[in-house]
């Protein structure tokens, strides 16, 4: 009996360790689809561009060089873009995170008429809304278009990011609320002196969200700005990208057309993503923790 045991044992854990073996190299295969690509685009930017020419597939360059994106930098739509999309930032995130926090309590609380009336208003918009020309239409009649704050204010809350938010609140002790009332503290002073502090995981976690999407601005910008002193540095990436695209299949050459090569296409990529990607690891304590709760909760 006991050989029928440790056969049977012996055979669960091959066919498990089998079963390991084949789920790691799936993630390793799955690894290098996405490792790889990032690593040619970082190559390519230290590469010449005979070489980054040359290969289908570059790793390591063999002459790195800095040239690339010292052209670059030459460029001053890169500082003027880099100023926009840090104002957008600044301004953006700390309005969105006051309106998602503010709306997410609120809609905790349903002890008060229409309560459930405008949670699922605001659960609504997140299938329809009125499109572009209304919101262009709205700037226009507030006199906000060629201006900042049309960028700013056309991204008020995320649904998706209140829902989370909200999750996470109605997860926090109800006893907690209550005696701080009888304390005699208004909503205010519990929303600052209780629910915010017990929210720091999930506060970091839908910053680093906004703080990405407004990072990522570039379509309102090029709907409301039209500005060349107000443009964020994804649009200026978009613009050398399509710039590239239109110098190259017409073959136009000269001193006054910037020819934007391959190398300097990814030099801009990796200015564009490396800020925000330097942020990360100071929030990812709180990002992990906030959005697994918020996943579970939900």
């Amino acid at each position: 009996m006991n050989a029928k045991v440790k056969k049977a044992e012996t055979g669960f854990r091959e066919r498990f360790e089998m079963l390991d073996g084949v789920i790691l190299a799936f993630l390793l295969v799955l690894a290098a689809i996405i490792v790889i690509p990032f690593v040619n685009v970082i190559a390519t930017s230290f590469a010449s561009q005979k070489e980054a020419s040359e290969s289908a597939l570059l790793l390591v360059p063999r002459q790195p060089t800095i040239d690339n994106y010292y052209r670059l930098f030459q460029d001053p739509r890169i500082l003027i873009g880099y100023k926009t999309t840090a104002l957008i930032l600044l301004l953006g995130v700390p309005i969105n995170l006051i309106l998602t926090t503010s709306l997410a309590y609120g809609l905790t609380r349903i002890n008060f008429p229409g309560a459930k009336f405008l949670f699922f208003a605001v659960l609504l918009t997140m299938l329809f809304n009125g499109g572009i020309v209304p919101m262009y239409l709205l700037m226009m009649q507030l006199g906000l278009t060629k201006s900042i704050w049309s960028v700013i204010l056309a991204y008020g809350v995320n649904t998706f990011y209140f829902i989370v938010m909200r999750t996470y609140m109605t997860t926090l002790p109800e006893s907690l609320i209550e005696s701080a009332k009888i304390d005699g503290a208004s909503e205010l002073q519990v929303l600052f002196r209780i629910i915010l502090p017990l929210s720091k995981p999930i506060i970091a976690t839908i910053l680093l969200f906004y703080a990405v999407d407004r990072w990522n601005e570039w379509f309102n910008a090029m709907v409301f700005l039209r500005r060349n002193d107000l443009i964020p540095l994804q649009l200026v990436l978009r613009t050398i990208v399509m710039d590239s695209t239109i110098v190259n299949s017409l073959s136009i050459s000269g001193p006054r057309v910037p020819r934007f090569t391959e190398g300097i296409q990814t030099a801009a990529i990796i200015v564009t993503m490396l800020p925000i990607m330097l942020v990360f690891p100071f929030l990812q304590k709180y990002f992990l923790k906030g959005i697994m709760i918020g996943a579970i909760k939900a």
